[in-house]
């Protein structure tokens, strides 16, 4: 417990933040130094980079996460087998930065989600909300030696909250202002937005999945062109957008479900573009233009769900977008027409880079566990009550 005592009173900590999304392509590691905690968190950025899962792995991580896709036995196996590949990434950033590990204070680890229930189902007579988030932890502090947080969604579900997305608390801490009406959009494999009026008060803060960001334009990618996601959004800026077809898939029911909400590749998965590629092939689609409208429908997804929370796109004075989706320029145009009157930003013009936000978010949500502060929000997963998030590790 001393180690943790010790922990919890140094101001300045060296941070390692890792994060493996829904696209479920590789390990982002971003090495932060972290000053204070809360209102009073100062973050600088060091290092980040991204390690790529090998392709056999991605393909099995990507089979468990359907229903019926993996047995016990295997995924047992990956959730260690993840945790060496989490430890191998440490041990790069740390030599790339020219750092020891043992100057290491703090590692927050999100792991990789394998399933996502956050709707209360009756189960064996009980109402029960779940999620899986897989590279153990403990395994990550005993190889490293170094503490390490985990499991950030379990304590939110536990209070009838979403468990998700967790994002909006940095959000909050980092990109409040006093003059702008703020949204800020994450597209990873899901598309997730905080939305923030000027002056917000933690209390007023709503966040929540869009629905599809990369996933689905991925997976068609994948089956069409055998080409892992759509370079600088080229394929699709062929394709003409089908307007049956779009509308088709925004009947969806979680495009209309009211907040809060989360979700994942339990509703955005292999079902989903299974049935999306059978209803392009009745309008006889190209494949250009089937990733064209997949496209289409995140952004006009995002550009819904903005209005479904009440604000009014006009009042939006800045969209600041982060995550993998700001690399797709056929993506990022659709956005900039429909959000014509904000000005439309990257992360990184604001000192945070788009790519490494996430994994800077595990770090810092890491210190706010060592430091005894909730970091969840009521107002975007409908928990309870605040809480402390995470579970702590020791070496």
């Amino acid at each position: 417990m001393k180690r943790l005592i010790d922990l919890f009173k140094k101001k300045k900590k060296i941070v390692i933040g890792l994060m493996t999304g829904t696209s479920m392509d590789g390990i982002d590691a971003a090495l932060v130094n972290i000053t204070n905690s809360g209102n009073d968190t100062k973050i600088e950025a060091l290092k980040f980079i991204t390690v790529p899962y090998p392709q056999k792995l991605r393909e099995r991580l990507l089979i468990i996460s359907q229903p019926g896709g993996g047995t016990v036995d295997e995924i047992c196996r990956l959730n260690f087998l993840l945790a060496q590949y989490y430890v191998e990434a440490i041990f790069k950033i740390c030599k790339i930065s020219n750092i020891d590990i043992s100057e290491v204070d703090l590692i927050g680890t999100h792991g990789q989600t394998i399933n996502h229930l956050p709707d209360a189902e009756e189960y064996l007579g009980r109402a029960i909300r779940s999620t899986l988030q897989i590279g153990e932890p403990s395994f990550v502090a005993t190889k490293t030696g170094v503490v390490t947080v985990g499991n950030f969604r379990s304590a939110d579900l536990a209070l009838d909250g979403q468990g998700a997305p967790l994002i909006p608390y940095f959000d909050f801490l980092l990109f409040n202002s006093e003059k702008y009406n703020r949204v800020l959009l994450n597209i990873g494999g899901i598309a997730n937005v905080t939305i923030l009026p000027k002056k917000s008060s933690a209390e007023k803060v709503l966040a929540f999945d869009t629905g599809p960001g990369n996933m689905v334009i991925n997976a068609l990618m994948k089956k069409y062109f055998n080409k892992d996601y759509d370079e600088n959004g080229s394929t699709a800026q062929k394709g003409k957008i089908s307007v049956q077809l779009l509308k088709k898939l925004k009947s969806h029911f979680y495009f209309s479900k009211p907040l809060p909400k989360s979700t994942g590749r339990e509703e955005f998965g292999n079902e989903f573009v299974k049935k999306l590629i059978k209803s392009a092939e009745a309008l006889n689609l190209s494949s250009e233009d089937i990733i064209a409208t997949a496209t289409e429908l995140t952004a006009k997804t995002i550009a819904d769900a903005i209005k479904y929370s009440g604000l009014v796109i006009s009042q939006v004075d800045q969209l600041i977008i982060s995550g993998g989706g700001v690399h797709n320029k056929t993506l990022m145009k659709s956005l900039m027409k429909k959000f014509s009157s904000s000005e439309v930003l990257d992360s990184d013009s604001l000192g945070i880079s788009g790519d490494a936000k996430e994994a800077i978010c595990f770090a810092m949500l890491a210190n706010e566990t060592i430091c005894g502060n909730p970091a969840n929000l009521p107002s975007v997963t409908g928990a309870e009550r605040a809480t402390v998030l995470g579970s702590i590790s020791l070496p």
